[in-house]
C-alpha cells in the first residue's frame, strides 16, 4: 500500500519550513507531509486522530530523532497539546483534511462502499459508529444527516428505505440499499458516495473539527507563520474559505459571483491571504493520483514586522 502526498510541492511552496523552525502537521496520516517538512531541518509536531496513523510513524521517528514529535490528538486538541509540551507559537501549520488513503483502503474500518467490511468509519477508535446511526436515528434525523453533510438530493427517500431495511452491520449491505434509492448518476458517480461522506463527516464531526482546528491554528502563529490547508470537497473548503477570508480582513457582501463583493475590513487585521482563490492539482498530478483531483488548497500567513512597516 503506497501513500502519495498530495500538492505536496504546492505545500512546501507555502508553508516554507527552514532550519531551526517549528511545525505542526495536523493530519500525519501516511506521513508523506511530515518526512518533506522534516527535510528542511526544522522540529515536527504530528498530530492523529487515528492510533494506527500514529504506529505507522515508528520508521520516520527513527529517521528524525530528536526532530519529530507523534501525537495521537485531534487537531482541534492542538493548542492544549502543545501546551503540555511547553510550545506557544509555531512557524508553519498544515492541515491535510478529511479521509486518508490508509482508511478508506482497509475495508476493515468501513469506510469504503467497494469493499465489504463493519459499517464503522471511526478515524479514531471511540465513539459511536455509522452502524449506531443507521440502525438508531429516527428517519427525518437520518435524511437530514444525508442532505447536510453528503449534499444528497435524494436524502428522504434513502432515509426512508434505510429504516425499511435496519440493522445493518455491514459497508455492502447498507450501500446497495442506497444505491437501489438513487437514480444512476450521469457523471458515473457511485449512487453511495454521498450517502458514505455524510455518514462518515457525522460520525467524526469532521466540520466542528475543522471549525476548531482553524482557529487553534491561527492563534498559534508567529509573526511570519504561515498556515496551509488542503481540502477535498465543497463542505470543508467553504469553511477554510470563510475563516480565512475572515481572519485577513475580508468579508462577503450580497453575491458571491460579484469579484467587487469582497472589500477590507475598516479594522487592522494580523494575516494575509497567501492564496488568491484555491490552488488546485495540475494535470500531471491528477493523471498520476487520481485522488488528488478534488483537492483544493488555501494558505495564510501572520503578518510580520516587515509587512506591518
Amino acid at each position: 500500500m503506497s501513500h502519495v502526498p498530495v500538492m505536496l510541492a504546492e505545500v512546501l511552496r507555502h508553508l516554507a519550513p527552514g532550519e531551526g523552525e517549528a511545525h505542526l502537521d495536523g493530519t500525519f496520516g501516511g506521513g508523506g507531509y511530515a518526512a518533506a517538512i522534516l527535510e528542511s531541518g526544522c522540529t515536527l509536531y504530528a498530530l492523529d486522530r487515528d492510533p494506527e496513523a500514529i504506529a505507522r510513524g515508528a520508521a520516520l521517528l527513527a529517521r528524525f530523532p530528536g526532530r519529530l514529535h507523534l501525537i495521537e490528538a485531534r487537531f482541534g486538541e492542538m493548542v492544549a497539546v502543545l501546551a503540555e509540551r511547553g510550545v506557544a507559537q509555531l512557524d508553519g501549520v498544515v492541515l491535510d483534511l478529511g479521509v486518508s488513503s490508509f482508511q478508506l483502503d482497509q475495508a476493515e474500518r468501513g469506510f469504503s462502499f467497494r469493499a465489504d467490511g463493519p459499517l464503522d468509519m471511526r478515524m479514531g477508535h471511540t465513539g459511536p459508529t455509522a452502524a449506531d446511526l443507521v440502525n438508531t436515528l429516527p428517519e427525518a434525523e437520518l435524511a437530514d444527516v444525508l442532505y447536510q453533510f453528503g449534499e444528497e438530493r435524494h436524502s428522504r427517500r434513502i432515509a426512508r428505505n434505510i429504516v425499511a431495511g435496519r440493522p445493518f452491520r455491514t459497508t455492502l449491505a447498507l450501500a446497495e440499499v442506497i444505491r437501489k434509492s438513487v437514480p444512476r448518476d450521469p457523471s458515473g458517480m457511485d449512487g453511495a458516495t454521498r450517502s458514505f461522506q455524510a455518514l462518515r463527516i457525522r460520525v467524526n464531526d469532521e466540520l466542528g473539527e475543522i471549525e476548531r482546528g482553524l482557529a487553534a491554528a491561527l492563534s498559534l502563529l508567529a509573526p511570519g507563520g504561515r498556515l496551509v490547508v488542503v481540502s477535498f470537497h465543497s463542505l470543508e473548503d467553504r469553511i477554510v474559505k470563510r475563516v480565512l477570508t475572515e481572519a485577513a480582513g475580508r468579508q462577503a457582501r450580497a453575491s458571491r459571483h460579484d469579484p467587487g463583493s469582497w472589500a477590507q475590513r475598516p479594522q487592522a487585521c494580523d494575516f494575509r491571504l497567501l492564496t488568491r482563490g484555491a490552488e488546485r492539482p495540475g494535470e500531471a498530478e491528477t493523471r498520476t493520483n487520481p485522488r488528488a483531483r478534488s483537492a483544493r488548497l488555501r494558505a495564510i500567513a501572520r503578518l510580520d514586522d516587515r509587512d506591518a512597516a
